[in-house]
């Protein structure tokens, strides 16, 4: 089913890649049909290079190592070149697209010498769905194209698609690992990609447009993921009245077998992905996943939001990941699973830190040395056998909790939208938002609270990092703007027909208490269901909660504690009532701190919510 260039009949396509083969100069040119033979010889070409290892004990999976110059997203070389500053925002980094394009257009001159071209067409979201967006990445990394095959629909389906109607519109993306070879070079062995100096990962908001040079790590390179579907999306999506969010979505189901879906934005290492793949500990309920990380939402006909799950695989973090914190998860990736930089067995199967048991013998850590286990699944940090980004891309239909409606092009209509950040203190464990506004100005301030763990600053300690939305690094336009359009988007539908808006915390702690688990005042993980279960009552009108100054709040006995231990039992009225004084200066905090940086874009409706939720507190 191999394709040509020849196969391409869409104008604007076929004039746009010819473009980029004059720029990059490749040896070779493929179109990608999507075909499980060409998946297959694109691996065995990448294990014949020495950057790929077959594993023994998972069927039809492969670990890679890159180099310790590329593990991750960089950033500070991430860039969103709209044509104003101003339009980029305080939270993004900027460089004016004609001088970012000069600088680029050199790099790529002659950048794939050596090296195949391929282009890859790709589906955003299900076929055909009302929802769902299309795009071309041109790649020289054989890496970027099989987890481009996991992650997207890509192929010949799309390519259809294109060729079927010259007008279709689709973004453009750009990808060079930044590494050309010399005549009879090769990379032997060694993963490619350029200086941190010479990465860019560069998105043009007006022109739709992606540029990503320098990196072959999935977060720069696989250019469907966070470069399309949530920064150059949130663009789209302001544009023509639609939410791309940082968000999972789920599936709950409670024991009468009523059905309602949840959409969540959660910072990283907050349990995202966990609570997408949920096994609740509470009988009777049960939740599915649909999305673990992008959710699209566009208003049906009845004045609902409905989503969908751009993607068709998950990019997940593997350090942490156990039978404990995600069986689903682990299920999901034990075949057909790409895996990089973990650690190597003896036996031919992954490991890291955090997986829930010991390896024995001798690991290959990521970086490809080869050392002796340890007796526990921690090591001392900066000397992980598994890099702490290490990742898998696992397809989503391996999931075994995958909704059946995951690819349902209509979408699914959300009834509630939660946010959370890790925060020790004042956030409860729930509330809901008195109103839509509310709700946007809850997501305005998530954060997470900055520990000796992960800084090296002590005076940082303790302070908030914000992350509105848990979309900071992913928003293409001014935050101001987007929190603008949140509200923008509430006044398209009516307050009954709105998902409800939730703020969640699993995190509080009381490091003076001996009797929990790491001092933490909730269990989380499956016992998060008991929250999610008072949710579900909340969106169907269940008098179950109280009014507080922060918002709804659940009555005493709300929350089913059956099964629960004792001493989160005695914790629970702590982490379910308003800290007044903390809220006080969370606001404080708010206003002196996080909002001035928006300036005049930022929408005067949160400014009232912060005066209102103030006034609300002083009366308490």
């Amino acid at each position: 089913m191999s394709l040509t260039l020849n196969d391409i009949k869409h104008p604007k396509i076929s004039t746009w890649v010819n473009e980029m083969i004059a720029m990059c100069e490749p040896d070779n040119v493929v179109v990608v049909d999507g075909s499980q033979e060409e998946y297959d010889a694109l691996m065995q070409k990448c294990v014949k290079a020495g950057l790929a290892t077959k594993l023994a004990k998972k069927e039809n999976c492969y670990l890679f190592r890159s180099l310790p110059s590329d593990v991750a997203r960089v950033e500070s070389r991430t860039f969103i070149s709209s044509v104003k500053e101003e339009d980029a925002g305080p939270t993004n980094h900027w460089i004016d697209p004609s001088e970012l394009k000069q600088t680029m257009r050199k790099l790529y001159k002659g950048c794939m010498h050596g090296r195949t071209m391929y282009v890859i067409p790709f589906c955003m979201g299900p076929l055909g769905s009302p929802i769902s967006k299309n795009g071309i990445e041109v790649t020289d990394s054989e890496y970027v194209v099989l987890n481009m095959d996991i992650m997207t629909r890509a192929g010949k389906k799309v390519l259809d698609i294109f060729n079927a109607d010259p007008n279709a519109d689709f973004v453009p993306c750009l990808h060079s690992v930044g590494k050309p070879l010399r005549e009879c070079e090769s990379d032997n062995g060694i993963w490619p990609c350029a200086d941190v100096e010479y990465k860019y990962i560069t998105q043009f908001p007006e022109e739709r447009l992606i540029w990503s040079y320098g990196s072959g790590y999935g977060g720069n390179a696989l250019l469907g993921k966070k470069c399309f579907a949530l920064r150059i999306a949130t663009v789209l999506a302001r544009d023509e009245g639609w939410l791309a969010e940082h968000m999972l979505i789920l599936k709950l189901t409670n024991p009468k077998g009523e059905v309602k879906y949840v959409t969540g934005a959660f910072p990283s290492a907050c349990g995202k992905t966990n609570l997408a793949m949920l096994i609740p500990t509470i009988p009777g309920w049960k939740v599915e996943t649909i999305g673990d990380d992008i959710a699209w939402m566009k208003f049906g006909k009845d004045g609902r939001l409905y989503a969908i799950n751009p993607e068709t695989g998950f990019f997940g973090v593997a350090p942490g990941t156990s039978a404990e914190s995600n069986k689903n998860a682990l299920v999901s990736a034990e075949k057909n699973t790409i895996y990089t930089n973990c650690a190597l067995t003896e036996d031919g199967d992954v490991w890291w830190e955090g997986i829930g048991y010991p390896a024995k013998g001798k690991l290959v850590d990521w970086k490809g040395k080869t050392r002796d286990a340890l007796p526990k699944d921690k090591a001392p940090k900066g000397e992980e056998m598994a890099h702490p980004n290490a990742r898998f891309t696992a397809p989503a239909k391996q999931c075994p909790c995958i909704a059946k409606e995951w690819e349902d092009p209509a979408g699914v209509p959300i009834s509630a939208i939660l946010f959370g950040g890790r925060r020790p203190s004042t956030i409860p464990l729930v509330h809901q938002s008195l109103s839509w506004n509310h709700g946007v100005f809850l997501g305005s301030i998530v954060g997470s609270e900055i520990t000796a763990a992960s800084t090296i600053d002590a005076s940082q300690v303790g302070k908030i990092r914000r992350d509105p939305f848990a979309i900071l690094p992913f928003c293409g336009y001014n935050m101001g703007d987007y929190f603008k359009h949140w509200i923008e988007i509430g006044q398209k539908s009516t307050e009954d027909k709105l998902p409800k808006i939730f703020y969640v915390n699993w995190f509080r702690k009381d490091a003076n208490n001996e009797k929990l688990p790491g001092g933490f005042m909730w269990p989380g993980y499956g016992d998060n269901s008991r929250v999610l279960a008072w949710i579900f009552d909340r969106c169907n009108g269940v008098d179950n909660a109280v009014e507080t100054p922060i918002g709804y709040m659940p009555k005493e006995g709300a929350i089913n504690t059956d099964g629960l231990a004792d001493y989160y039992k005695e914790t629970l009225p702590q982490i379910t009532k308003v800290d007044v004084e903390g809220w006080k200066k969370e606001l404080a905090d708010v206003k002196e701190n996080h909002y001035p940086k928006f300036g005049k874009h930022l929408p005067k409706e949160l400014s009232e919510i912060i005066d209102m939720i103030q006034d609300r507190l002083n009366k308490a």
